[in-house]
């Protein structure tokens, strides 16, 4: 029998594929762009799973290459933009998989606000803004400064812009009207606060708090994630909270069964929303709850693919392992990857430093406004976030992608 991954996040394949074995299944990735995970596939065994190329973004393909799959017994999707493919060809299967409904809902940031406004679970709303001088005053009516504006359908932070005053508000919005987004930009409160995200599973009306992951943005108006760390140390009445904040929210918004990453502000009131993702965490994320918890936390996917509720639900979780932190590795520039210059210097620094490639030399690295520019991640672990965080920094400053300007 086979579990079919329909694209995934960039780690993770092998966890993945040893949970499906585990299971007594055979993992099967359809991707339409195996470079995205040539980290992976190159330490991996070959035999470790299958791999099918296809045009992921035509759903007919998708379909053919579905029926073309062995004993297809389950599909799993880690990614935003594939999550409501994936969810309505679950439903035509007759496969388990969440309710296509609530996948398009969570999409959809500003109806995300605007439900959690309705049910009391944020303290403002969101509003559709048109991009261009002509959104200034709705937002500055409707929104206040500091505002945020976004994608409603954006993911890796792309599109996302903070206003801090009207000049600034004026720029974020020429800036939006030259883009091309996924969804309709939206305006929304600035949260002040540090941020966080709760990587929660979740199971018909019991959500578990696997831990909070810190989150570290640039301080530029584009908002770009530069590193994160976990578990945070919370006080145990703090972290219940949070856990019992995340639960409400997942369920206003539909939210039943799976993983769910919640972006959060702590600010002096309380968590505040920031978004929701109904997948593990990206980047390093799952590698460093498997870590951490000495678990291998990919198996509730597996579980939740079968129709199965998640062992990890009730499973003691031993959080006795060090603590991690990673830092992205961005390029200063556009231009063509050469390599890098450090790499070689990241054994002399604590705490078991390591490297994780995003891309490979010779790649054209456009876009370094957001996650897009990121070449590769540096994890270093601790017995504290706190220390495991600055380990990990003080090593990834030595490391400095070399970028040539394009042919």
């Amino acid at each position: 029998m086979t579990i079919v991954a329909l694209e995934s996040l960039s780690f993770g394949l092998g966890r993945m594929a040893e949970a499906a074995a585990e299971a007594g299944h055979r993992l099967c990735l359809l991707t339409g762009d195996r470079a995205v995970y040539r980290h992976e596939l190159a330490v991996l065994p070959p035999d470790t799973l299958d791999v099918v190329d296809v045009d992921t973004g035509d759903q007919d393909a998708v379909r053919r290459a579905l029926a073309a799959v062995p004993g297809l017994a389950g599909l799993i999707n880690t990614t935003d933009t594939w999550s409501l493919p994936a969810a309505e060809l679950a439903r035509e299967l007759g496969l388990p998989g969440p309710d296509p409904e609530s996948v398009t809902l969570l999409r959809d940031k500003r109806r995300v606000r605007e439900t959690l406004h309705a049910h009391g679970l944020s303290r403002s709303t969101a509003i559709a803004v048109p991009p261009g001088p002509e959104g200034a005053g709705e937002v500055l009516r409707a929104v206040g400064l500091p505002a945020v504006l976004k994608d409603s359908a954006g993911t890796s932070s792309r599109h996302v812009w903070i206003a801090h005053d009207e000049e600034a508000l004026h720029r974020a919005l020429a800036e939006a009207a030259e883009q091309r987004l996924t969804g309709a930009l939206l305006a929304e409160a600035f949260l002040a606060g540090p941020l966080y995200s709760a990587e929660t599973l979740s199971w018909d009306g019991t959500t578990r708090l696997l831990g909070v992951l810190s989150r570290q943005a640039s301080r530029a108006a584009v908002v770009r994630e530069e590193a994160a760390a976990f578990p945070v140390a919370l006080p145990e009445a703090e972290r219940a909270g949070i856990e019992a904040w995340a639960g409400r929210v997942l369920a206003a918004v539909g939210h039943e069964r799976g993983f769910a990453h919640v972006e959060f502000i702590l600010t002096a009131d309380g968590p505040e929303l920031v978004e929701i993702n109904r997948r593990i965490g990206g980047a390093l994320v799952g590698e460093v709850l498997c870590r951490t918890l000495r678990t291998n936390v990919y198996t509730a996917m597996t579980d939740e693919a079968l129709g199965h509720r998640p062992a990890l639900l009730d499973a003691p979780l031993d959080a006795e392992g060090p603590a991690y932190g990673f830092v992205l590795v961005y390029a200063d520039r556009p231009g063509v990857l050469k390599g890098w210059i450090g790499l070689d210097e990241l054994a002399a620094f604590p705490g078991s430093v390591e490297w994780f490639p995003v891309r490979e030399p010779g790649e054209s690295v456009i876009h370094v406004g957001d996650q897009r520019g990121c070449t590769g991640m540096v994890l270093a672990e601790g017995l504290t976030a706190e220390l495991a965080q600055h380990r990990a920094w003080s090593a990834a400053v030595r490391v400095r992608p070399v970028v040539a300007a394009a042919p």
